[in-house]
């Protein structure tokens, strides 16, 4: 049986730019074992596979994997995903039934928007930064002063903060560092980032998970804010942020974030973008 599938690149407004898509259609009769082999098929740094909900008040059940594994949750397949269900059904919001729960989605003059469902948090894992800077095959002086932290909220990432773009451009995995470090914080992704002008910019990088560089990640951007609460501050009520990535691939993104903070709390944060559809087709489904 063939199993029809829709590319897009999301976070963007311009094809062939932020971070690629696959989204496959239809695909209730998959087995888990299935649906990995389309995604490392696929090789894009996620894959999200479209159901029928379970609760016929939503619009999908969803499940989502890297080429390596399944994830409860990620930005920019729920982002992608949710805009081509609302241009085929002109819904103003759609809501999906992923691992880490349901995700509600609205929709307004192309661009979606959803609350991140698992809230943001720092672990007690500790980063040796001497190990850190080998595995970004950087010197210590690359690393800003701000304490390096993991954080999940779903998936969790290593996040560094580097001294300025010039750190960020040469910071590349470096083994057998990198897997030392990954190993030591019990994750397999680094985030990285530097301020600018308006916001943020970033590199995410996740080799082991078969993903030696994102372009975009909603997920991270969203617990990037859970960082920035403890090293930087956020000031009460909302803040927002355009968050740039994927500039030094050649796939340039734009994420928009809005942090919500009561009192020292970070009590929401929503994380909103564009996609555009690149491709559509069919592909085998497989054997087993």
């Amino acid at each position: 049986m063939d199993l029809s599938y829709h590319i897009y690149d999301v976070f963007t407004k311009t094809p062939f730019s932020g971070n690629p898509l696959a989204i496959v259609t239809e695909a209730d009769a998959l087995t888990t074992a299935q649906m990995q082999t389309i995604a490392r098929e696929f090789n894009l740094s996620e894959t999200i596979f479209v159901m029928a909900p379970r609760d016929p008040a939503n619009s999908a059940h969803v499940r989502i994997f890297f080429p390596t594994t399944e994830i409860p949750f990620a930005g920019h397949p729920t982002i992608g995903c949710a805009l081509h269900l609302a241009a085929q059904s002109g819904a103003s919001e759609i809501r999906l039934e992923e691992e880490a729960g349901l995700v509600p989605v609205t929709i307004n003059d192309g661009r979606a928007e959803f609350t991140a469902p698992i809230p943001p948090r720092l672990t007690d894992a500790k980063v040796d930064r001497s190990l850190l800077a080998q595995a970004l095959d950087l010197a210590p002086v690359d690393l800003a002063s701000t304490t390096p932290r993991v954080g999940t909220g779903g998936p969790a990432f290593l996040f560094t903060q580097l001294s300025g773009p010039d750190a960020l451009a040469r910071a590349r995995p470096i083994e057998p560092h990198w897997s030392a470090l990954m190993t030591e914080c019990g994750i397999d992704s680094g985030y990285l980032y530097i301020t600018e002008a308006g916001g943020y910019r970033a590199r995410m990088f996740s080799p082991t998970a078969g993903i030696p560089e994102d372009p975009a990640t909603g997920s991270a951007s969203a617990i990037l804010m859970a960082h920035l609460l403890e090293t930087t501050g956020l000031p009460e009520g909302e803040s927002r942020f355009q968050l740039r990535q994927g500039i030094e691939m050649g796939r340039p993104s734009q994420i928009d974030v809005t942090a919500r903070v009561t009192g020292k709390d970070l009590v929401s944060v929503r994380v909103a973008g564009h996609a555009v559809p690149i491709a559509t087709g069919a592909i085998v489904s497989p054997a087993t």
